[in-house]
């Protein structure tokens, strides 16, 4: 079985910059600083570690209660920003096609889908029940569980195997996500990658990182399976 660790942002969706939004909000209301984010890059990173670094930007000492209360604020504030207007908000293309036929037969007892996310497990349930894809994935590895992205493979993995999911091989892990970061994380791990260059990063800069497959959109459903190893 081959197991298919899914990004969310710039990959699966964009949010119209309301994770960003929420970030600053919280971080304000926390801590006084205003726009804290504002020029942090944030693609492929983990929440944590995008955290650390516009606290300490800030020169706010992080504390194990302070992290929470952050955290808390921030889920609340992206509740909030969901719904809001913003620039090119919505599903990306092809993702629901590709997340129906990879749940469907004759591909359902092939494939399991999970998420390999820099965003906090809440914050990523949020943005994608906003979006009715929460329903796809049983699992993943989430930015509140390590710093570095690269950590969370081994953490998917494990999780996949406990949510009833098979004890897979490096080999046996396609990675989809929409950055450098995502590519760097599946070839650390020895696992395939596919890029989409729906995210910051384009087609050459995708291929030159090392991707195994490098696509504009996920559209093509059947071209996408046939990169993910089905034969059609």
């Amino acid at each position: 079985m081959t197991i298919v660790l899914f990004d969310i942002d710039g990959t699966l969706v964009r949010t119209g910059r309301a994770g960003s939004r929420a970030m600053n909000r919280a971080f304000e209301d926390l801590f006084g600083v205003a726009r804290a984010f504002d020029g942090t890059h944030m693609a492929g990173r983990t929440d944590k570690w995008i955290l650390e670094d516009a606290a300490a930007r800030s020169h706010v000492a992080l504390t194990a209660d302070s992290l929470e209360r952050f955290r808390d604020r921030y889920f609340e504030c992206l509740l909030e920003a969901m719904p809001e207007p913003g620039p090119h908000k919505g599903v990306l293309p092809g993702v629901r096609p590709l997340l129906d036929a990879l749940a469907a037969p004759p591909l359902a007892g092939s494939f399991f889908s999970a998420l390999l996310t820099g965003n906090a497990e809440r914050g990523a349930r949020i943005k994608l029940e906003y979006f009715d894809l929460w329903q796809y994935f049983r699992c993943g590895a989430f930015g509140d569980d390590t710093h570095d992205r690269n950590d969370l493979f081994e953490i998917a993995m494990n999780r996949v195997h406990l949510c009833g999911g098979p004890v897979g091989r490096p080999s046996d892990v396609v990675i989809v996500g929409d950055t450098e970061l995502d590519v760097a994380c599946a070839s650390a791990a020895g696992a395939r990658s596919i890029a989409v260059a729906t995210g910051p990063s384009d087609v050459e800069t995708l291929k030159n990182a090392g991707a195994d497959a490098v696509f504009e959109d996920l559209n093509d459903t059947t071209v996408v399976l046939r990169a993910l190893g089905v034969q059609i």
